[in-house]
């Protein structure tokens, strides 16, 4: 099924009686839905684009490289930063604003952008009834009652099927430099980048990668830039020499060292003083390190069960490579549990909508 509208989408779900897996560019689906594929691409195209307000408007099922491509052209972008996680997952195709949404793929920029959700301003979806939903607006500021768009922001789905989302947007920087701190363990690590983080120098990276180094960047006008660059270097002198170097992000951003790597993959939000303990109890076989530490993604032997080897964590980690039948997320605790059952009753009262992927 491929809908070209939101209309015909509706129709589809007000009649559905089974599963159904909702699928933009199939470029970062995880876990196990079960059910007749509903493939979002035909709700694509850019409805409104006004760089002068740095507001768009686009069908979720846009391309994101064609998003990316537009915006270039006037000198701006997403703030967050979206990774591409294909090598990773194994997949092909190509993104979709949908699925960037669904599954609210956030990059480095995060620690100074925030997330996915953070820059959305809107959403139309259409809920499991077949119902269509409007939430937001077109312009910043234009949010009242419950934030549904938040709420749609990681859902994977789960809740309705996403037709329309609004973005506002951040101009390209100037200039962007990479500091390179060497030879630091992951404790250490943690806390340069802590202190990085904590200073008034407008950080938009924070990445450890063992054996490479420890990494911060630092983007805008040249000369603040500039300015920036020798103050964080004096500011981290007491962990060692800082030394500029090439642009690494997008190997971060898309956890390019796993690529390819036997074993499977998971993704760890955690306190970033607690990351480097916890991936020293992993014991896994890679590990990398972002946004301060609160994001880590290790790559352990097939099979294993993480979340039992860890024990209680402060965070959560899910599953996102893996051949084996471990659930893709942690289990929630019960007052959450009783609150997502609540949710997906009310938007999703058939249980169709990626029936099976989040429990």
């Amino acid at each position: 099924m491929r809908p070209m509208t939101e209309a015909e989408l509706a129709d589809i779900l007000r009649g559905a009686i089974a599963p159904l897996v909702i699928r933009g560019g199939g470029t970062r689906g995880i876990g196990r839905a079960l059910g007749a594929v509903l493939d979002t691409g035909g709700l694509a195209g850019v409805r409104l684009y006004e760089p002068g307000a740095l507001t768009l408007v686009a069908g979720a099922g846009t391309p994101l490289a064609e998003v990316q491509a537009l915006l270039a052209a006037e000198g701006q972008r997403l703030p967050f930063e979206a990774p591409d996680l294909r090598g990773l997952l194994g997949r092909s195709g190509g993104s979709t604003l949908g699925g960037v949404v669904a599954a609210n793929a956030s990059g480095p920029r995060r620690v100074q952008a925030g997330a996915c959700r953070d820059s959305l301003i809107g959403v139309r979806f259409v809920d499991g009834a077949g119902m269509v939903v409007k939430n937001g607006g077109r312009v910043m500021k234009n949010v009242t009652g419950l934030d549904l768009s938040k709420l749609m922001a990681g859902s994977h789905g789960t809740l309705g099927v996403l037709t329309e989302v609004a973005f506002k947007l951040l101009p390209i920087p100037e200039v962007a430099v990479t500091l390179r701190l060497s030879g630091l363990s992951d404790a250490q690590a943690v806390l340069a980048l802590a202190a990085a983080l904590g200073s008034p120098f407008e950080v938009s990276g924070a990445a450890h990668w063992p054996g490479q180094g420890t990494f911060l960047r630092l983007e805008g006008f040249e000369t603040s830039v500039r300015y920036r660059v020798g103050q964080v270097s004096r500011h981290l002198a007491r962990f060692g020499t800082v030394d500029e170097v090439a642009d690494m992000w997008p190997k971060v951003r898309d956890v390019v060292p796993f690529d390819g790597q036997t074993g499977d993959v998971w993704r760890l939000a955690l306190r970033p003083s607690a990351a480097a303990d916890v991936v020293a109890r992993a014991r896994a076989e890679a590990a990398l390190y972002d946004w301060g530490g609160g994001l880590v993604w290790l790559l352990t032997e097939p099979g294993l069960d993480l979340r039992a080897r860890l024990g209680a964590i402060d965070g959560h980690a899910t599953l996102m490579r893996s051949d084996s039948t471990l659930p893709t997320f942690a289990p929630e605790a019960p007052g959450v549990a009783a609150l997502t059952k609540g949710l997906r009753g009310k938007f999703d009262p058939k249980g169709i909508l990626n029936s099976g992927l989040m429990g």
